[in-house]
């Protein structure tokens, strides 16, 4: 499968960058005027790289959120460094932001260092500037060689507005890199042509989401380290592929709420969770070298409840011994059975193997999520499912499609219908109209005792 970005200048490139902890998840929810990245009081929360678009004064940005800069550490650490030096490569503009209240650090130097070799314009940023008394102290940024610092204070919002003027006065033209004055270009809030559709990658920990998530994109935008966890907010990118733009959104492992002990990973279930919810479909990843668990179960149900489409994804079957696939296919027909229609496909993210498959099988998702069907061909389904067995004790008087996304169904009946003939006229409806991908909605409307024609009280006049 060849995935490559979307071809789109898109607006300015503004990428933060500093050591672990000075503030630069606030800073971008600052800048954005909404809170997008997750921020707690202590080193290392973020580690992927984040996009965040804001606009001011009719000037769409980038906002590019990276993980704390370190020159040493375990293999973590090197691999968040490298996604703010890859994020670095990219930028049009570079803020460096150092702690006013701690000083110019050894760390923050390398920073700038690295920065001034790039040839990227920078600006430096001192943060935590709560007041005027705190201004002495940001002068010590000026010695890192970028030039004089701009204050603020992410907190609380003092100097924001300074610092975006900065920012859009040191940007090239917007001419020059093919947007349109007053925010209606390819960066802005509200871009013309069609929905791209969102696919969320979701899972629990340490199944291959950013792996998987990376392949697809054809780039490191995540992370990828055998610790559990290492995802921490989530990451999209929209690529071209054959059936057309995609939106891939990696998210964190989601485990279960009794389980998450530390505020930030609360704040991260939160956000895959959201991400769900938002997603025209969801990618759910399995490890197939430890089969499908109760967690794994959990899980469906809870993006089954959301009520997109699901592609279930058997990752890392190069690890499943051949005589142990077939048990592993069982187990999901099983365990997850209430996921019946949803496609399984069996792929390895680390060396590439059924990956092909994946696009195609997203595309008909989306199709089949927002298919609309005719209302006498409905009808006819719904009348031959009813001759071939009839409900018992009650009729499908007429039924009609209320909804896509998913596909709902409004089924107008004398009486109601028991569930398991719900779930047989369901089946006949996906069968028929090919909506195999798509999880459905039948809604049922008994026709109440009083409305019903030709009934009248005893004694009543003609």
């Amino acid at each position: 499968m060849s995935t490559v970005p979307a071809a789109d200048p898109g607006p300015a490139v503004v990428t933060i960058v500093g050591r672990p902890n000075v503030g630069k998840s606030s800073l971008v929810n600052r800048l954005a005027g909404r809170r997008v990245t997750v921020v707690e009081e202590k080193p290392g929360v973020t580690r992927d790289r984040k996009v965040v678009e804001a606009d001011w004064r009719g000037r769409p940005l980038a906002l590019v959120d990276t993980g704390g800069w370190l020159s040493a550490g375990g293999a973590l650490e090197a691999a968040v460094s490298a996604q703010a030096e890859r994020a670095l490569s990219q930028a049009d503009l570079v803020l460096v932001v150092v702690d006013a209240a701690v000083g110019v650090t050894v760390e923050d130097e390398a920073v700038a260092a690295l920065v001034r070799r790039s040839g990227v314009p920078a600006l430096v940023v001192a943060n935590k500037v709560d007041s005027a008394s705190r201004e002495p102290d940001a002068w010590a940024a000026s010695a890192l060689g970028l030039g004089d610092p701009v204050m603020v204070s992410a907190l609380h919002g003092r100097g924001a507005g300074d610092l975006l003027d900065e920012i859009v006065r040191r940007l090239p033209p917007a001419n020059e890199r093919g947007e349109e004055p007053g925010g209606e270009g390819p960066g802005s809030e509200e871009p013309s042509g069609p929905k791209v559709p969102s696919i969320a990658v979701v899972g629990r920990p340490n199944v291959g989401k950013s792996t998987l998530f990376n392949r697809l994109v054809g780039d490191e935008r995540s992370i990828v380290h055998d610790m559990p966890g290492t995802t921490r907010d989530t990451v999209d990118t929209v690529v071209e592929t054959e059936a057309g733009a995609l939106k891939l959104v990696d998210t964190a492992g989601m485990r279960r709420q009794a389980r998450i002990d530390e505020g930030v990973e609360y704040y991260s279930l939160v956000r895959a969770l959201q991400a769900v919810d938002r997603a025209d479909v969801a990618l759910l990843v399995i490890d197939a070298s430890e089969g499908v668990t109760h967690q794994d179960q959990r899980l469906a149900e809870r993006v089954d409840g959301a009520g997109c489409p699901i592609v279930i994804v058997l990752n890392k079957w190069d690890l499943v011994e051949p005589g142990a696939r077939e048990e592993v296919r069982e187990q999901v027909g099983d365990r997850l059975g209430f996921l019946s229609y949803a496609p399984v496909l069996a792929v390895s993210a680390r060396t590439g193997l059924g990956v092909q498959r994946l696009v195609p099988a997203l595309s008909s998702a989306v199709e089949a999520y927002g298919r609309r069907v005719p209302t006498r061909e409905l009808n006819l389904v719904v009348q031959a499912a009813q001759r071939a067995q009839p409900a018992p004790g009650a009729r499908v008087l007429y039924a009609v499609q209320g909804a896509t996304d998913p596909p709902t169904f409004t089924l107008f009946t004398d009486r109601p219908l028991p569930p398991p003939y719900l779930r047989y006229l369901e089946r006949r409806i996906r069968e028929h109209f090919a909506l195999g991908p798509t999880s459905l909605k039948l809604r049922v409307r008994p026709r109440s005792e009083r409305s019903r024609p030709g009934r009248r009280r005893r004694g009543s006049r003609g």
